[in-house]
C-alpha cells in the first residue's frame, strides 16, 4: 500500500530527487517546489519567479545542500538549508527545460530542453562549456557515474546519443525506429502508430548500462563499450508510453513507469550483470558472433520479446495515475520508490530487498 505525502503542493508534481542525505525535494506545476524529510512531511515550501512550472530537480553529488532546479527556461540554484532566494541562476535556454542532470564531481551541469538543445554549464567559470543537439524535443539527459565527462541523452526525435565533453558532436547515435524496422520488419507496421518517441533515461551505478524508456511501451538497455553502445535487452514493458525509467542504486534492478498507471520493477541482473566485470571481451565475443552468424538477430528479437522468461516484472504497482517522475529513497533502513503523478501528492511504495 502507498503511503501518501501531503501538504507540499496545491498543483500537479512533475519531478523528484533525492539527496545524499536523504532530504527528498519535488517541483510542481506554478513554481512550486517543496522539501520533505524522509517520514513524508513537508519541511520547507517555495514559489520560484514567474510561477514556471518546475519541470526538474537535482542535489549536487559533492553538496547535498546545493538544490539544481528547472522553471521555464531558467535554472536556479538554491541552498536547501535555507530555502530562499536563489544563490545563483542560469539563463542558458532558449525554450522550455525538460531535465537536467550534474556530473560527479559537480563540474558540470547539463540542461535539456524544448527546442532538442543540451547546454551544458561550466559550474566552476559560471559559462556555457557545450551546447549539444538532438532535432526534435531532448526529452532526458543523464551523467555517466565514474565518467564526468560522459553524458547519454535521448528525445522526441527517436534517437539516442552517447556524448563527450570534448566533442562537439555524439560519439554514437542509435535511431530506435530504424533499429525496430530492421529487426521486425514483419511486424514494423505498427511502428508507425506508435513511434518510439524516447523519454526518459536512467544509467545504472557502474556507469556502462543504461536505460531508455519510450513512447512505444517498450524499455530498451544499452551497454556502452569505449565510444558507442549497444542494445543488450528490450521488453514490452507497458500497455502505453513508458514515461519514467530509474535504475535502484548499487543494483542492476530498474523501474519502470507508464502512461498506463503502473510502477514495475525488474530484474535485469541476469541479463546484464553478468558480462558486466570485462566488457572488453563482451564486445570482442559479440564481434565474432556477429561474424560467423547472421542467427544473432533472430535470438536477439526473441530475447527482446516477452517469451524470455527473464524479464518479468519482479513487483507490480497498480498505482492507477500517469506518472510524471520516480526516484528511490532510502527510508528508515529500507527502501522505497517515490511516484509523482497528475495530483498534488507524492506516493511512496516499499521497495524489496535486493
Amino acid at each position: 500500500m502507498a503511503v501518501k505525502w501531503e501538504g507540499g503542493h496545491s498543483s500537479s508534481v512533475l519531478c523528484l530527487n533525492v539527496s545524499a542525505e536523504g532530504l527528498v525535494a519535488s517541483g510542481a506545476e506554478r513554481g512550486e517546489l517543496a522539501l520533505w524529510d524522509g517520514g513524508g512531511s513537508p519541511v520547507a515550501q517555495l514559489r520560484l519567479p514567474q510561477a514556471e512550472d518546475v519541470t526538474s530537480v537535482v542535489f549536487s553529488a559533492r553538496r547535498p545542500s546545493t538544490l539544481y532546479t528547472s522553471h521555464g527556461e531558467t535554472i536556479s540554484v538554491l541552498d536547501v538549508r535555507s530555502l530562499q532566494e536563489p544563490l545563483q541562476r542560469f539563463h542558458v535556454n532558449e525554450e522550455e527545460i525538460n531535465c537536467l542532470s550534474v556530473n560527479d564531481t559537480d563540474g558540470f551541469l547539463a540542461a535539456a530542453d524544448d527546442s532538442g538543445v543540451i547546454k551544458v554549464v561550466d559550474l566552476e567559470s559560471k559559462k556555457v562549456s557545450r551546447s549539444l543537439r538532438h532535432s526534435n524535443i531532448c526529452s532526458s539527459v543523464a551523467f555517466r557515474p565514474q565518467r564526468p565527462q560522459s553524458l547519454v541523452s535521448c528525445g522526441l526525435d527517436m534517437q539516442v546519443m552517447l556524448w563527450n565533453l570534448q566533442k562537439a558532436r555524439p560519439l554514437w547515435t542509435m535511431n530506435l525506429q530504424e533499429c525496430d524496422t530492421e529487426e521486425e520488419s514483419p511486424q514494423s507496421a505498427g511502428q508507425f502508430f506508435n513511434p518510439p518517441l524516447a523519454h526518459s533515461l536512467s544509467v545504472a551505478s557502474c556507469g556502462n548500462i543504461f536505460s531508455c524508456g519510450a513512447q512505444d511501451g517498450k524499455v530498451r538497455i544499452f551497454r556502452v563499450t569505449g565510444v558507442r553502445f549497444e542494445r543488450e535487452l528490450e521488453f514490452q514493458a507497458h500497455s502505453l508510453g513508458v514515461s519514467q525509467v530509474l535504475f535502484v542504486p548499487e543494483a542492476y534492478w530498474l523501474l519502470s513507469g507508464g502512461n498506463d498507471g503502473k510502477v514495475l520493477l525488474w530484474d535485469v541482473s541476469s541479463d546484464v550483470g553478468k558480462q558486466q566485470k570485462s566488457p572488453a571481451k563482451s564486445l570482442h565475443r559479440r564481434k565474432a558472433q556477429a561474424a560467423s552468424s547472421s542467427r544473432k538477430d533472430g535470438k536477439l528479437n526473441k530475447v527482446a520479446s516477452n517469451e524470455h522468461p527473464g524479464v518479468v516484472p519482479k513487483l507490480s504497482i497498480e498505482h492507477g495515475e500517469k506518472v510524471n517522475w520516480l526516484s528511490c529513497a532510502e527510508i528508515k533502513g529500507s527502501r522505497r520508490v517515490l511516484v509523482a503523478d497528475q495530483t498534488s501528492s507524492i506516493s511512496a511504495y516499499p521497495l524489496p530487498e535486493p
